[in-house]
């Protein structure tokens, strides 16, 4: 039995996910954060957290290394670790550092700090010659201004070390390049309380549908577990409305978008990590959006394993205890899954969403979420915003993101203004 240190988390699915795959592996863990509200808070009425299964709850500042090293040090020498994960974008640089200190498997800090920072990760693949957009790195409106120019609109605005999409918005003149600048500006720190590095980048709009490409990369060697596809929406910001796993792709299409990702992780230097790296399949040939170190989010990872029998949460928990994952294909009865996402139009007070229950008795639902009555509702300006979802299978092939897109219409959502 392996114990493993588990910093931080985010509070949606993989906070599920992580521990489970902990526990079905005959592991336990400790759970390490600076804020044990945020997930209490987060805990459906009347029930625990999950991460509060941890054999320890131990709290420390996790946003500051200097005094967090030497801390998880000194719990080492007293708990002993076999391997250190987290499932939260915002906190991979310093687990990779936490396992470099304690010499426990994982990917080189350099190599996570550049993936997890766009502006670095756009800089090393141009040198290595992945293709992706024409970009520029910008330290303030002014230097963006005359980017854009360079470029020409329409551009794509990112903050370069935010998540699920906050912030990201399409600009098509100076005008809502401004906007969009002045929008950031009122967000200095990320969600979790770390200061944001103050830079901007400006990428040329990229035109085609979206993919991403989860693998696996273990001793030096990528392994691809499939591709999915997905749906934005939400103009002019980039919302993800639902993904499909595998996607429904020509098979070239396929190889391409397999044959980018593996590149870009090697170019970044990744290794010993479960990896979910967007591309652009563009008319021009795929086009690499970013790439990202954890399993992917957004319930692509129980997609997966309702397709394949593959558990990415499970092979992240192998990688970070220097274990080969099990990646072989089991029959589940299903060659797609899918899901949609309910995205708020307007903003007030959910009154009510009407059709769940013939939704919940159709074919082939696996899951069905919807926020409850009361919940306060906002315009929808990144993938935090959800107001349910609706996940399905096909046993037969490709339709299960059909059978989603047909579900989500039978849902009526009610938002009153108090």
């Amino acid at each position: 039995m392996a114990h493993l240190l588990m910093v931080e988390s985010w509070v949606g699915a993989m906070s599920r996910l992580l521990p489970r795959a902990i526990r079905e592996g005959g592991h336990e863990f400790t759970f390490l954060t600076r804020d044990l509200h945020h997930y209490l808070r987060t805990a459906p009425e009347g029930t625990a957290h999950p991460l509060l299964g941890a054999r320890h709850v131990l709290t420390a500042d996790t946003n500051d290394p200097a005094t967090l090293l030497p801390y998880v040090e000194r719990l080492h020498s007293a708990l002993g670790f076999d391997g250190v994960l987290t499932s939260c974008d915002y906190y991979l640089p310093t687990v990779a550092r936490i396992a470099a200190r304690l010499r426990l498997p994982g990917p080189s800090p350099e190599a996570v700090d550049s993936a997890c920072r766009k502006d670095a990760t756009r800089q090393l693949l141009a040198a290595a010659g992945v293709p992706g957009p024409r970009f520029a790195v910008c330290a303030d409106r002014s230097e963006a201004a005359a980017a854009a120019a360079e470029i020409g609109y329409p551009l794509v605005l990112k903050p370069v070390d935010l998540c699920a999409g906050m912030f990201v918005r399409r600009v098509d003149d100076e005008a809502e390049l401004t906007r969009a600048y002045r929008a950031l500006d009122g967000f200095p720190v990320n969600a979790r309380g770390q200061r944001r590095a103050p830079l901007v980048l400006l990428e040329e709009l990229l035109h085609g549908p979206e993919v991403s490409v989860e693998t696996v990369t273990f001793d030096g060697s990528t392994q691809v577990i499939g591709v999915t596809d997905k749906s934005i929406g939400g103009a002019p910001a980039f919302i993800e409305t639902g993904h499909m796993f595998p996607a429904e792709l020509p098979a070239g299409d396929t190889a391409a978008a397999q044959e980018m990702a593996v590149r870009a992780i090697d170019a970044l230097g990744l290794d010993g990590v479960v990896a979910h790296t967007e591309i652009k399949l563009t008319p021009d040939g795929p086009r690499l959006v970013e790439v990202n170190p954890r399993p992917a989010g957004n319930r692509i990872t129980e997609l997966i394993r309702h397709v394949t029998g593959i558990d990415a949460a499970a092979a992240c928990v192998d990688v970070a205890r220097g274990q080969r994952p099990d990646l072989r294909t089991r029959e589940t009865g299903l060659r797609s899954a899918a899901i949609g996402f309910l995205v708020p139009r307007t903003a007030g007070v959910l009154e009510g969403i009407d059709g769940g229950d013939r939704v919940t008795a159709a074919q082939g639902v696996l899951e069905l979420q919807l926020a409850e009555p009361g919940t306060a509702v906002k315009e929808a300006g990144s993938n935090n915003a959800y107001l349910g979802h609706v996940m399905a299978g096909d046993a037969d092939g490709p339709a299960a993101r059909r059978r989603v897109e047909a579900l989500l219409a039978e849902l009526r959502v009610r938002v009153v203004n108090r």
